[in-house]
């Protein structure tokens, strides 16, 4: 695969590069911040060659490239000139009438973090793979007093010594602030005559306020306030100083202001949310030692598909920071990428299909290796049951890394790489580890092999398709391939399902998402409201219902899957203006009031609330024979299935 190819073509796919805000990477996938989103060509950057897939989640647009994604990246960078990106100039197109993106403070909190980790995670792992390599080497002799040793330990303790340095950049780029600066800003926290003070404990004040001395060396969230706090006085030093001594007066003012706010205030505040995030961590693993790493284990491919992956990681730095090791992340993450990789391989050797065969067996060992998004994205989201299996296997390893007290000395990419991080002081450690991959693996490829997947020859060339922009439904357990338990629909009468809501019935390809349009989902149609009440279109029972009732899920007594799902992108209002007349398991009769919905208002908050009506398990089915278009009153037939 031609990678610098790849960047060439994704650029005018995303807008060009005066649409692009920010640009990171992580280890598979470029993160995208546009000016305007309207002008990125969705559905032409997941059909181009070398796109494994495309995730919307965490504020960011993220698309899924594999191990190269620095080549695609720098070629990237290059074509914009040599930048990251550049903030809105007000030239990019967009309506400022537009109604503005709705996103919860969750979201807001998790770009955040993503945008600022993002850029330092390559000297984390570097420094992290320093320090296993070192552990290699004093066990092959390597005395731990030389001087060899301390300058290694220098090396690769640099990074997280130096973590405010590193994140003030990666949260400049976030805050759209000037990064120099902000890395002058944590400079001055580490500076030696600063830790000499704090060293020796004596009152200090400034302008007789006084300080409180911490140590920021290795820590997370004060740099991030701190930076976040600067941006709002660089705007103002920007919108009131004269442009004649702009170059001078900017600098001063911003670091005049900004120091002092980030020792007097803000910085003390952080580190004591520093501490009490440790504290809970430590609280919860005295209590429940396998309880973290069983729900990492198990629910690592959630995290990863809704962007919420890195929620964890400043907890993780502070642990290692302050501890030498780590147990937020990395023993729960090491189960569940063993078991991720140990699902998709069972895949590798249990299918007839060729192509899934190939993609299988490289994103399997690529996943136990440490790095999972291939397989995720081509392997175990699109055939469901190993992502079960890949769950069962992560959360019984996870178990049994909790249990044994299983701890990560660096951070690093868990895997079979990565394996030497687990080596430190307790010497069953690394035992422990190696113990956990095998669970793991073993559990994973055990249930794939038992449970098996759809082998079907019409699954070839749809191994990199993504459901992720609706994950939230796959999490709720509709499939459009299987039947949830129903007998199957073969040899059946056909069924009639009912318009559950007034209004006009258009076809999926009218709907505003690619998961609707290109029947990811299921097939069906799709209706535009004209008042906000949602029926039930046959007789059954409620199989699935959303917390946010933007979306719900009826099993027909014939065994037809029907997905009713109000609005696009809906699932951000978190429930605002939707009513539940039903919970999961009611029975309902065709005609019973299920949802209510004030349409207007969510029209106001900027969503459209067109709303397919998708059977979702269509394979079990011949085909839809009649689809009803144009004005619908409630209780008219919208489509037969047979």
């Amino acid at each position: 695969m031609d990678y610098k190819k790849l960047g060439r073509d994704l650029l005018p796919l995303v807008g060009g590069a005066e649409n692009i805000s920010k640009l990171t990477h992580c280890a598979t996938r470029l993160r995208f911040e546009f000016c305007d989103r309207s002008r990125v060509d969705e559905a032409a950057i997941k059909s181009t060659p070398g796109v494994i897939s495309v995730v919307e989640k965490g504020g960011q647009f993220q698309v899924v490239v594999g191990n190269d994604v620095p080549i695609t990246y720098r070629v990237l960078i290059n074509e914009m000139g040599g930048t990251a990106g550049k903030a809105d100039s007000g030239k990019s197109g967009k309506n400022p009438e537009d109604p503005k993106e709705k996103n919860s403070i969750i979201t807001n909190i998790i770009s955040v973090i993503s945008t600022t980790f993002t850029p330092v995670i390559p000297a984390l792992i570097g420094g992290g793979m320093i320090k296993a390599v070192l552990s290699i080497l004093v066990l092959i002799g390597l005395d731990d007093t030389s001087s060899t040793y301390a300058l290694l330990n220098l090396i690769s303790d640099a990074a997280f010594y130096f973590m405010p340095v590193l994140l003030a950049y990666g949260a400049a780029i976030k805050f759209e602030c000037n990064p120099v600066l902000a890395m002058t800003l944590a400079s001055a926290l580490l500076h030696p005559t600063w830790a000499g003070m704090a060293g020796a404990g004596e009152a200090v004040d400034f302008f007789h306020i006084p300080v409180m001395l911490v140590d920021y060396s290795y820590s997370v969230i004060p740099i991030i306030l701190s930076i976040w706090v600067m941006s709002y006085v660089e705007k103002l030093a920007e919108k009131y100083t004269p442009s004649i001594i702009k170059f001078f007066l900017k600098p001063l003012i911003i670091l005049f202001i900004s120091a002092p706010i980030a020792m007097i205030i803000i910085g003390p505040f952080g580190s004591f949310l520093n501490s009490l995030l440790e504290t809970g961590a430590n609280m919860i693993n005295a209590r429940a030692s396998w309880l973290l790493p069983m729900l990492m284990g198990a629910f690592q491919p959630f995290l990863v598909l809704t962007g919420t992956a890195w929620a964890m990681t400043p907890i993780a730095t502070v642990q290692i920071s302050s501890l030498g090791y780590e147990i937020v992340n990395g023993p729960g993450m090491l189960a569940s990428n063993i078991a991720q990789g140990g699902a998709t391989l069972a895949v590798a050797l249990k299918t007839k299909n060729q192509q899934l065969k190939q993609l299988a067996s490289s994103s399997g060992f690529t996943a136990v290796m440490g790095i999972t998004e291939p397989c995720l994205y081509g392997v175990i989201l699109p055939l469901k049951k190993p992502l079960i299996a890949s769950m069962i296997g992560g959360g019984v390893g996870g178990i049994y890394a909790g249990v044994s007290g299983l701890v990560r000395y660096a951070f690093v990419s868990p895997g079979l790489a990565a394996l030497p991080a687990f080596i430190g002081e307790n010497p069953m450690n690394i035992v422990h580890a190696v113990i956990t991959c095998i669970v793991s693996f073993a559990a994973a490829f055990a249930a794939v092999w038992i449970m098996g997947f759809d082998d079907g020859e019409g699954r070839e060339g749809k191994g990199q398709e993504t459901k992720d922009s609706k994950t939230e439904i796959l999490e709720k357990g509709i499939s459009k391939e299987e039947n949830s338990g129903t007998e199957r629909a073969e040899g059946r009468k056909a069924q009639i399902i009912a318009v559950p809501i007034r209004g006009e019935v258009v076809s999926l390809d009218q709907v505003n998402d690619a998961v609707f349009s290109q029947k990811i989902l299921g097939d069906g149609v799709a209706i535009i409201p004209e008042d906000g009440k949602v029926f039930s279109p046959v007789n059954g029972v409620v199989s699935a219902l959303f917390e946010t009732k933007h979306a719900i899920g009826i099993t027909s007594e014939d065994g037809a899957e029907l997905l009713i799902h109000i609005g696009i992108d809906t699932v951000n209002l978190q429930g605002k203006y939707f009513t539940a007349h039903v919970e999961v398991g009611s029975k309902v009769r065709k005609g019973d009031l299920m949802i209510s919905f004030e349409g207007e208002k969510i029209q106001e908050e900027g969503y459209d609330i067109i709303t397919p009506v998708l059977v979702a398990n269509m394979a079990q089915f011949t085909s839809i024979d009649e689809q009803k278009t144009g004005k619908a009153a409630v209780g008219e037939p919208l489509m037969t299935i047979s």
